[in-house]
């Protein structure tokens, strides 16, 4: 199952992108990881940490599916990076009723 560069949805829920960012900061780097609804574009679920880790992600798709509570699977794109390649992403997508999508 994967996009295939079809970021239109009909409902909320059937797919997400998450993805992770830095932001300077005076002590140092700060990593935000976000993931996004397609349907609506909205941000829900985010967390932030001072390492970029696969904990940091996990945190921020596990407020998502915490407040979306999805009935049916949902599909979570992702880049290839180490975090989203991790050997904790993949029993964590199963648990929760989720399918990975890689670009």
């Amino acid at each position: 199952m994967k996009v295939n560069r079809e970021f239109d949805v009909s409902a909320p829920d059937n797919a997400w992108v998450t993805d992770i960012t830095h932001i300077r900061t005076c002590e140092g780097f700060a990593y935000l990881a976000v993931v996004i609804d397609f349907y609506s574009r909205r941000v829900i679920g985010w967390a932030m940490q001072s390492r970029q880790t696969t904990v940091v992600v996990l945190q921020a798709l596990l407020m998502a599916v915490w407040r979306r509570k999805p009935k049916d699977k949902v599909l979570v794109h992702s880049d290839q990076g180490s975090q989203f390649t991790s050997m904790d992403w993949a029993p964590f997508l199963k648990h929760h009723n989720l399918v990975h999508s890689m670009s």
